[in-house]
């Protein structure tokens, strides 16, 4: 049978946002989503990350990977796409398989699935092909301008009465995603598009990692998701939950009398999953900036402890979570505001309620449908119980 290798460039250096491959995006590494996508599909016999980065290779190894060690010469900014896959076509782990197809995944499109891997490869299984790309339909209007700027349609023509868009032909852009290529053709042209190309349609947004707004964006897509869609094994590691109070528990508002008494609004279905959880053997902890009665009684309430009037939820997470004999990132850390996103940054999963800070969307793993005060904790809750009866079932819970 042909042997298929896919090899994923992943350069620790990134001047637009430097040490990018390894931030995450759904709790994954964005090298470690690339590696997912390749190990999910029986067309790929084997997956290799190359690096120059130490961390890199290490989190290549944990999640299956093959390192190869980039050397410096082709580790800089200049570096084709091209050079990086002869490089390791000429490795010794890579040269051993005998590959005849190479298929090229790029850590910077965080949403490449394993079908859309697979159906590169099978394209070249049409001998009619030397190569194969990821690309998604336009139907949109183009335009060209020429040195005066004057502007002039190019799959449309301004002098006739104007095209409805469905009825343009579908023109075809690369996601930058993944590439397919026959080794043989491949090693002779030193292109990527060695020979006829074909093109895998994919239908998930084709955004490419360039900058911190665009890692911003594919979190908030990645996190606007489902129980049934949420990505394998996002709860895998997480063995407590950390919530904040104010904006999670409630909705972010406090009723004060003519005595400056405070009470707030809480949800039951909230207590209830909490209980749930709690009865599950789940550690379970309230974590607050604020020191407030009522949140203590709160607490007492659902029978879990409470941590109040922390500014550095950070610091009171990390020493919590080391009297507990919990590692950090076996935390799930729900927060709501500015400041929580340290927390949520640190935890093994970031949550935050529908309602929540942008600044802290930006940084969570999971947005919930639910908002402070609404259902969120019940929601998170869920989740997590969901998790545990299936881990459960298959012998792996604790």
């Amino acid at each position: 049978m042909p042997v298929t290798v896919a090899v994923i460039p992943a350069r620790g250096g990134s001047k637009g946002l430097p040490g990018k491959n390894l931030m995450k995006v759904g709790s994954v590494p964005l090298v470690a989503r690339a590696i997912q996508a390749a190990l999910g599909t029986s067309r790929i016999d084997a997956v290799f990350v190359s690096s120059e980065d130490r961390d890199i290779l290490e989190c290549a190894k944990a999640y299956g990977a093959r390192p190869i060690e980039r050397a410096s010469e082709i580790a800089c900014d200049t570096t084709s796409s091209e050079a990086v896959l002869l490089a390791a076509l000429d490795h010794p782990d890579v040269a051993a398989l005998k590959p005849d197809t190479i298929v090229m995944i790029q850590c910077t499109s965080p949403f490449t699935s394993s079908g859309d891997i697979g159906k590169l490869v099978a394209l070249l299984d049409d001998e009619r092909f030397a190569a194969a790309v990821t690309v998604v339909e336009d139907h949109g209007f183009l335009w060209a301008a020429d040195g005066d700027g004057i502007a002039s349609g190019i799959n449309h023509d301004i002098a006739q009465q104007r095209a409805r868009r469905q009825d343009i032909p579908p023109q075809y852009r690369e996601t930058g995603a993944a590439y397919a290529m026959r080794v043989a053709p491949f090693r002779a042209s030193s292109s990527r598009f060695c020979g006829p190309v074909g093109l895998v349609v994919t239908d998930h947004p084709p955004i490419e990692i360039d900058s911190r707004e665009d890692l911003e964006l594919v979190r908030i897509i990645a996190s606007q998701t489902t129980d049934e869609t949420l990505p394998a094994g996002i709860f895998s590691n997480i063995r407590a939950l950390v919530t904040d109070f104010d904006g999670v528990h409630t909705d972010d508002c406090v009723w004060v009398d003519q005595n400056g008494v405070e009470s707030v609004r809480c949800s039951r279905s909230d207590g209830m999953g909490i209980e749930r959880l709690r009865k599950a053997g789940f550690p379970v902890l309230i974590l607050s900036k604020e020191t407030n009665a009522v949140v203590a009684k709160r607490a007492d309430k659902l029978e879990i402890p409470v941590i109040q009037g922390e500014a550095d939820k950070l610091s009171a997470l990390e020493g919590w979570a080391a009297q507990n004999g919990i590692a950090i990132t076996g935390i799930c850390f729900v927060g709501n505001d500015v400041n929580d996103v340290e927390a949520l940054e640190a935890a093994g999963l970031a949550v935050v309620p529908d309602d929540a800070r942008k600044d802290a969307k930006s940084v969570a793993d999971i947005i919930l449908k639910s908002a402070g005060g609404h259902g969120a904790v019940r929601e998170i809750c869920d989740l997590l119980l969901t998790d545990i009866s299936r881990r459960s079932s298959d012998g792996g819970y604790f």
